[in-house]
């Protein structure tokens, strides 16, 4: 069920990719196929492989894993009013997070460190291409 929606975003990162804009996209992609979903639309599904060349190249996209504890997330979850995402599904993100690893372009922010700590390494990571 989410594969439309995620083929729908990468959509979204091409035509900005097209008139050379730059995107922040903030959504969860748990798992390395919704990763790849992102970077290569729904080339990516049926063959299963992170980049596609040829009339639809792939996407150069970073990723940001934000990575922290349960009980840090769990936290700042019962913080958030109006929120979406109620803490009781916490543990089956945790149970569905598959961590990006080579050969992804991501980095980790490791989420003990304060906000503006969290921003200054994505904008670093940004800038350093």
């Amino acid at each position: 069920d989410r594969i439309p929606w995620l083929c729908a975003l990468h959509d979204i990162l091409r035509r900005e990719d097209a008139s050379r804009q730059d995107v922040i996209l903030a959504c969860s992609a748990l798992k390395k196929m919704y990763r790849r979903v992102l970077i290569s639309g729904a080339s990516a599904i049926e063959s299963n492989q992170p980049e596609q060349l040829g009339e639809n190249p792939a996407l150069k996209i970073l990723f940001v894993h934000l990575d922290g504890s349960m009980d840090i997330i769990a936290g700042r979850l019962e913080k958030r009013r109006g929120h979406f995402m109620p803490p009781e599904l916490l543990k089956s993100q945790f149970d569905t997070l598959e961590p990006p690893s080579a050969p992804e372009n991501f980095i980790t922010v490791n989420l003990e460190k304060s906000l503006p700590e969290i921003v200054l390494e994505i904008e670093s990571a940004i800038l350093q291409g």
